[in-house]
């Protein structure tokens, strides 16, 4: 199974999945393999940049589980997503704390600058995408905002543009 409609490069990257899944040794007999189930969902999801139904077919192929099994682990942690996001993921937490600290005002200002609504389709550039979240346990930097996991505290709207820019000139 590959590359239906999967972008360029899609069977390389079923390659990559394949030797990683190949490099767990896991027995097709043996009913712990379902423990590899998310080690080995986000690894598809680092190589993919996100787990189309095509993806979790091939890891429930992979590791002779049920396609619904994998589509439920995948439908039940928020952290895997099945629409494509930006080079750059771009989360805002609004939790309390962040909240009132103002982050409603930063998520705002990277909605503007970059021209896309949270938890929507990517920019056109396919360089970022935002998300907004409710906490992340970093309540004493509020607002906080993370850039591919890089967590940035103390955010007003001008920071999180400079921010924002940094990554543009990145590309």
């Amino acid at each position: 199974m590959c590359c239906n409609k999967l972008s360029e490069g899609a069977a390389e990257k079923f390659a990559e999945l394949d030797a990683f899944i190949d490099g767990l040794g896991i027995d097709r007999n043996d009913e712990r393999r379902r423990g590899r189930l998310i080690q080995v969902l986000h690894k598809a999801q680092d190589i993919f940049g996100y787990l189309p139904r095509e993806v979790q077919i091939h890891v429930a192929q992979k590791l002779v589980l049920s396609e619904a099994h994998v589509s439920g682990v995948v439908s039940f942690y928020n952290y895997f997503t099945t629409e494509p996001k930006g080079k750059y993921r771009v989360d805002v937490c609004l939790g309390t704390a962040c909240y009132v600290k103002g982050a409603e005002k930063v998520l705002s200002e990277i909605e503007r600058v970059l021209g896309i609504k949270a938890d929507t389709t990517p920019t056109p550039d396919g360089l970022f995408s935002v998300s907004a979240l409710r906490c992340v346990g970093a309540c004493g930097l509020a607002p906080v905002m993370m850039v591919n996991g890089k967590v940035y505290g103390k955010v007003t709207p001008a920071k999180a543009v400079e921010i924002i820019n940094e990554y543009k000139q990145k590309g």
